[in-house]
């Protein structure tokens, strides 16, 4: 069966819909702005889950704007695999260094909690992405509300399938919180709205690793003949995935959407091997963290309406059921008919 044709998507406000709480405080320590310094007295890091891929490297475009935007000594490090044990050294040797603040987006949010309690009673500002819940962060920054963006991904997945058939959701790994709530998002929004569809697996774990997506995805497309779609949430799922499908030449009965950037994603959505891919802007978002994080040194709060200055965080909201968590307005969909609208 020939996939349905699929319209060009757009940015899309609805994801971010939340229910609101009034104006919030920045939770914990106040970090660095006690320390009577301003933001440009001390350096602030970004830390990211792994170092040479795409997504970070985009991000890592962003953590250089904002250096050179605001004259702050801002860097980004990451390791060279998505290991929490090497995100927890290098943030412990970050600790040494006394920078004003440490940004990070954790591969395990659990895993980091008691390193970044560390930083934090040394007055260092902590402010995290992809994290929503943990608790060692003055501030989690979220792109949008997560469950409903794999709920919007679910909608356009569903669409192509024709609203039937057996999918497989990945994920880069299984404590990676955002991944497991746009995952979660997909499948209660499947279950509610699309009866049947059949979720195959459990979340398959693609070590935010493209070769591991590509072999696992070759082994569900033999273990599952008749499978019509896949969810990926690493930026480099849905290029493996495709890159399986494509081998496969299953372009036309397959569907595959997920989290990934035009540059990793492009050449398989011009093919028809992905159809869909759906993020938000990791510079824009690694301007965003760095920005929190200036404003929480400098003594300043963040509250609901906040205005970052940074395209998709104009106005921030609270999210609901959170003392520390803020989302923004940044989702983007690209498919071939848009993808050349983005050079990154």
């Amino acid at each position: 069966m020939r996939k349905t044709k699929l319209l060009a998507g757009i940015g899309f406000g609805a994801v971010a819909m939340l229910a609101l709480a009034g104006c919030g405080q920045v939770g914990g320590t106040t970090g660095g702005g006690e320390a009577g310094g301003g933001a440009e007295d001390g350096a602030m890091v970004t830390v990211v889950k792994i170092s040479g891929v795409g997504w970070f490297d985009r991000m890592e475009v962003g953590v250089k704007e904002f250096a050179e935007e605001t004259g702050i000594d801002a860097r980004q490090e990451g390791a060279d695999d998505a290991s929490p044990e090497k995100q927890i050294q290098i943030i412990q040797d970050l600790i040494a260094q006394s920078p004003a603040a440490i940004t990070v987006v954790p591969n395990s949010p659990e895993a980091l909690e008691s390193v970044l309690k560390q930083a934090r009673d040394q007055g260092i500002v902590v402010v995290a992405h992809e994290a929503a819940g943990i608790e060692n962060a003055d501030i989690d920054i979220e792109a949008f509300d997560n469950r409903a963006y794999g709920a919007k991904i679910m909608d356009n997945l569903a669409e192509c399938m024709g609203d039937s058939g057996q999918y497989v959701s990945f994920v880069g790994g299984l404590t990676a919180k955002t991944h497991m709530d746009w995952v979660g998002g997909a499948y209660d929004q499947q279950q509610a709205e699309y009866p049947e569809l059949t979720r195959v697996e459990e979340p398959v774990e693609s070590k935010e690793d493209e070769s591991v997506a590509y072999q696992r995805a070759k082994e569900l497309l033999a273990k599952y003949p008749d499978i019509k779609g896949f969810q990926g949430s690493a930026g480099t799922d849905v290029a493996g995935i495709a890159r399986a499908v494509q081998e496969a030449g299953l372009e036309d009965q397959v569907c595959v959407m997920g989290t990934s950037i035009p540059s990793v994603a492009k050449k398989y959505i011009v093919d028809g091997s992905i159809d869909k891919i759906f993020f938000w802007d990791p510079a824009m978002a690694g301007k965003a963290q760095l920005k929190i994080a200036q404003l929480l040194v400098d003594g300043e709060e963040i509250a609901d309406g906040t205005d970052l200055g940074i395209e998709g965080y104009n106005s921030l909201k609270k999210l609901d059921g959170f003392d520390n968590v803020y989302v923004g307005d940044a989702a983007v969909i690209v498919d071939k008919d848009n993808v050349d609208d983005y050079d990154f």
